[in-house]
């Protein structure tokens, strides 16, 4: 089973939504200069022996001519989401959107859904969460969920496959319900017989000190604390028993030392 980055160009954030309190205030520093970095925003296509798989489909590449609202735009400045559009990105590493046989759907937020229009109208299927496709119409549609959704990422013409709970998706990845970023929050365990194994956090761990050293992320990036800790709590048991190699959702360092074939 083969595993294939996919490079979708990244956003430009301040560095207190991955690191919460990186950047304070203190007596001797009242007024530090804030941080804005750069954060990777990736696909993965999963080549299993029986299926081709899409895990996420990054950011729309219209996002910063409108798609996004200004005030998301404003916060998570997605530049060049334009230059690595979806049938682009996936041409560099030797695939077409034809190819892909299925979709998952880790969450729904702006800079993981917005390449769904894609695959509107066919049959591919696209698994997701249950409880995050609620939570994703609730926050695009209403005054109650969160922030973070464009309901025209979603709200299409697209062969839904929802998830409850785990689910054995092909032989060898399992999908992992792992609430906290999000209340239907997907990540995956890919086992790789004699290659290293395969976790995926995602946003999860927004950058490797979230998993690594448990340094928060914002507050506003995460939907239930509680959720959160136990789902990391679950991934980092299950590293312990396989030594797999856990992908991390926006780390720059990671994306930049890691293969674009693992």
């Amino acid at each position: 089973m083969n595993l294939h980055l996919i490079d979708r160009g990244g956003f430009y954030a301040d560095v207190n939504f991955a690191l919460d309190a990186e950047v304070v205030a203190t007596m001797s520093e009242p007024s530090p200069e804030p941080r804005r970095e750069y954060f990777p925003v990736w696909n993965l296509v999963i080549e299993h022996p029986h299926a081709t798989v899409l895990w996420d489909t990054g950011s729309h590449p219209d996002a910063g001519d409108g798609y996004w609202d200004d005030e998301l735009f404003d916060a998570f400045a997605h530049r060049d989401a334009a230059e690595h559009a979806l049938p682009t990105a996936l041409d560099e590493v030797g695939f077409a959107v034809n190819d892909i046989d299925a979709v998952v759907q880790s969450h729904l937020h702006i800079d993981h859904a917005g390449g769904l229009h894609n695959f509107e109208g066919t049959d591919v299927p696209v698994y997701v969460h249950r409880r995050e496709l609620e939570h994703a119409y609730l926050s695009a549609k209403t005054d109650e969920g969160g922030g973070g959704y464009v309901s025209a990422d979603f709200d299409r013409d697209l062969n839904w496959r929802v998830v409850h709970g785990d689910r054995q998706l092909l032989t060898g990845v399992e999908l992992l319900h792992l609430p906290g970023h999000t209340p239907g929050f997907l990540g995956a365990r890919i086992e790789r017989g004699g290659e290293d194994d395969v976790l995926i956090a995602g946003d999860l761990a927004f950058a490797a000190e979230n998993y690594e050293e448990g340094r928060a992320m914002s507050a506003s990036l995460v939907h239930d604390s509680r959720a959160l800790c136990e789902s990391l709590r679950r991934l980092r048991d299950i590293e312990r028993r396989t030594d797999a190699t856990v992908l991390y959702g926006h780390d720059p360092e990671q994306f930049d030392d890691l293969p674009r074939s693992l």
